[in-house]
């Protein structure tokens, strides 16, 4: 993919990323840095992050030198990024030995005129050797055979393929006649819509030997480095794709097809993949004889419905032969695999918290984030933070800025502004998408791996409204805690979903970040049991624990998001794929799956608007013995955070109310509410009543933010503020203002050990 030139000021020339994202103190973290100028060298060095935020409004960029032994000079490289997925089939039989072959799938194009694009081939790009089933540049089904020393030679389709229809494609050479056969078949026919394709030619041109893997989806275009530089992505999913070691009919094609193999057909086959085996994992299984198996690349879809899905069954744990499709997409990204540029050996004394390393050239600069847990098993505070890291890696590299053809866009009344990273992730589309975004194809992106530079994740990487949000915002809470001489541990989603219970356990308060909104069932499950053996979690943000998330369970770094159902998002899930590939879990809204947020902390996401914010009035909840400490030294009438760094209130941007119909626990009182809301706060969809639009200045009374507090068994506490601009309001007055009042009222009756 070709970018357009960016103008000088908006060029970002250096970037990078990390392999980890949460490192103990004594462990090792390795950074890789591409420089995107001709500069020689670049430094490195390590802060540590106490508010990534430069706005005036809030307390100014923080980022603290620290002392490390690798920082200095290390050599500059430009590094690429490879994107696109496949399937690489290494050791694959030597087709010139071959009398002939027969090469099938069953394929569903999403962009056959983008071509062109590989179905399956054994082919050398460089030197135009071996064979490929492909689709032309004009859409048309095509085959090649090279030899490799410039001959070759190419059969077309009479008609172009059509987007979103299922058919059979092949091709069959016979050596013997220098036959070639290309055969194209429409799998459900219509009236008037033409059902087969067929063209026969002799060709002059022998196949090479190119020695190289065998591509589905893909072709390789150097033999330097087999398997990795692939060309000619395909955009769609395929379907058993099988190959034979002889030029076979149409009959025996559909014995090919079936599983078990057939035995008429068995001795022939050279390779048959069953893509609804291995769903979970990043292998694809050859059911032949031969052992023929792959491996995906940058991590394509998988539990995708397939050529002959029924719509009777939506879990494909329940029919997998259903589900023997996997969607591979020209943009698709997994792992950009670049090379180490230096190395950080995390000094033993160095306390927990957030990082950054900060690379820098003449002409850039770049800060990679990562977190510094404690050593294993010795918390060092009874504080934590958590990190949500699932949330920054759904909303990774977002394009939802630079889409719109201005370039700048209104969303629920604010006008966005671009920023450099957007210019340049919207001219390297290679460096991926988040979860809000859709292919180039139109399907929605479900993957996403933090093993990239994420340019969205950084401290002082945003401007406008957007510089209070998910990262940036979470920087306003650990900024507080340090003006507070609050000492506190840093933990990440990813820490959470691997080590559950056992690694909050020691910790007597937990605190979220300001968007906490995408939660694993493991992450769920160790928050819950946390607060009901004691724990006291504090809930500083807005729309949390809202969308089901599945981490892979063998790759590093990448997690899955289906967009089931209902609630807001930039696409949903096609029918029959809502249940998630990595873990085989129905995805979508926790609320759908028995698990409202309010039934954690005891309010949910209800409405969203990104004007301004507004502020709370006390509640009846408020004036309750139980809620007493919460509000010493605010008083009766004041209004509570009527100022902020986020839209000017601490009530805003997305907030959440409290509902007795969705689990809140019985005993929660409302302590405060927020109130007189813009017209731009829009309701969520999933309510039962519906999505709200504001009119005449009527608001839906559900556009609003709940302040609650609730004991739980064994003498923990929930204390939850409903809103995301609650965050960016603490610093307010140099810290002096009642939305810092109430969360030290709350942090240091939660820190006494007395039960409540």
């Amino acid at each position: 993919m070709t970018a357009p030139p960016l103008p000088d000021w908006a060029r970002t020339t250096i970037i990078g990323y990390s392999d980890r994202i949460s490192v103990k103190a004594g462990e090792r973290i390795d950074f890789k840095v591409s420089c995107e100028d001709d500069a020689p060298a670049f430094r490195a060095g390590i802060l540590r992050v106490i508010c990534g935020d430069h706005h005036p409004d809030g307390p100014g960029l923080k980022l603290e030198p620290v002392e490390v032994s690798m920082a200095g000079e290390y050599p500059a490289c430009r590094q690429p990024i490879h994107a696109g997925s496949c399937v690489v089939v290494p050791g694959t039989p030597d087709l010139g030995a071959l009398p002939g072959f027969t090469v099938l799938a069953l394929i569903w194009p999403t962009l056959p005129d983008r071509g062109p694009q590989a179905i399956l081939s054994q082919w050398l790009d460089e030197t135009g050797c071996g064979f490929m089933l492909h689709i032309d540049t004009r859409g048309h089904l095509a085959a090649t055979l090279g030899d490799g020393q410039g001959s070759c030679e190419t059969v077309r389709s009479r008609h172009v393929l059509e987007p979103r229809t299922w058919y059979l494609v092949a091709a069959t050479y016979d050596c013997t006649t220098n036959v070639i056969q290309l055969h194209k078949e429409r799998l459900y026919a219509w009236p008037g819509a033409l059902t087969r394709d067929c063209v026969t030619a002799v060709t002059s041109t022998p196949i090479g030997c190119p020695r190289v893997p065998m591509v589905i989806a893909g072709n390789c275009l150097s033999a330097e480095v087999p398997g990795q530089l692939i060309g000619a992505h395909f955009n769609g999913k395929i379907d058993s794709p099988r190959l034979a070691k002889c030029p076979l009919d149409r009959l025996e094609m559909n014995l090919m097809l079936r599983e078990p193999l057939d035995a008429e057909i068995e001795h022939c086959v050279l390779a048959a993949w069953d893509f609804s085996r291995g769903i979970q994992s990043d292998s694809v299984t050859d059911i032949s004889p031969n052992n023929h198996h792959g491996v995906t690349v940058n991590l394509p879809a998988r539990a995708m419905t397939g050529h002959n899905w029924t719509g009777e069954i939506m879990d494909w744990q329940a029919a997998p032969e259903q589900y023997g499709a996997i969607h591979f997409h020209e943009d698709d990204l997994y792992d950009a695999g670049w090379a180490t540029s230096f190395t950080l050996d995390v000094p033993v004394d160095l306390r927990s918290g957030i990082y950054a390393a900060r690379v820098e050239t003449q002409s850039g600069r770049d800060h990679i984030p990562f977190v510094v847990r404690p050593r294993s098993g010795r918390p060092t505070a009874d504080v934590c933070f958590l990190f949500s890291s699932a949330t920054y890696m759904a909303y990774a590299n977002s394009h939802k800025n630079v889409d719109a053809p201005t370039g700048r866009e209104f969303e629920c009344g604010s006008m966005l502004e671009l920023r450099t990273h957007d210019l340049f992730l919207n001219a390297h589309r290679e460096y991926g998408y988040s979860t809000y975004d859709t292919h180039r194809d139109g399907s929605g992106v479900c993957y996403t791996s933090r093993l990239r530079p994420i340019l969205d994740m950084r401290p002082d990487s945003h401007v406008g409204q957007d510089a209070r949000w998910n990262f940036t915002a979470d920087t306003h809470i650990t900024d507080w805690l340090e003006v507070g001489d609050y000492t506190y541990d840093v933990i990440t989603d990813e820490d959470l979903h691997d080590e559950g219970l056992a690694l909050i356990s020691p910790y007597r308060v937990l605190i979220s970040g300001t968007h906490p909104e995408y939660t694993s069932l493991a992450m769920w499950r160790a928050l819950s049991t946390y607060r009901d053996l004691g724990g006291r979690l504090m809930y500083l943000g807005g729309n949390g624990f809202y969308w089901r998330v599945a981490y892979h369970p063998d790759l590093p770094g990448v997690l899955e998001v289906r967009r089931a159902e209902n609630g807001p998002r930039g696409w949903a899930a096609e029918p029959g794929e809502y249940y998630h590939s990595f873990t085989g879990e129905y995805g979508g809204l926790w609320r759908y799956l028995g698990r409202p947020p309010q039934a954690l902390v005891g309010v949910g996401f209800s409405a969203a608007g990104f004007d301004v914010s507004s502020y709370y009035r006390r509640q009846p909840g408020s004036f309750d013995q139980r809620a007493r400490f919460i509000f010493e030294g605010i008083g009766d009438e004041e209004l509570i955070g009527d100022f902020g760094a986020a839209g000017g209130g601490a009530a805003g941007w997305e907030i959440d109310i409290h509902d007795d119909r969705l689990q809140a626990p019985p005993n929660t009182l409302v302590v405060a509410s927020s109130e007189n809301h813009s017209n731009a706060y829009v309701t969520t969809p999933e309510d039962p009543e519906g999505c709200f639009l504001p009119l005449d200045g009527v608001q839906d009374p559900k556009a609003r933010a709940d302040m609650v507090f609730f004991e739980c068994p064994n003498g923990g506490a929930v204390f939850s503020t409903g809103s995301i601009a609650w965050g960016p309001a603490l610093s307010y007055n140099g810290y002096n203002n009642n939305v810092s009042r109430i969360t030290r009222n709350v942090l240091d009756r939660f820190l006494d050990p007395s039960s409540f």
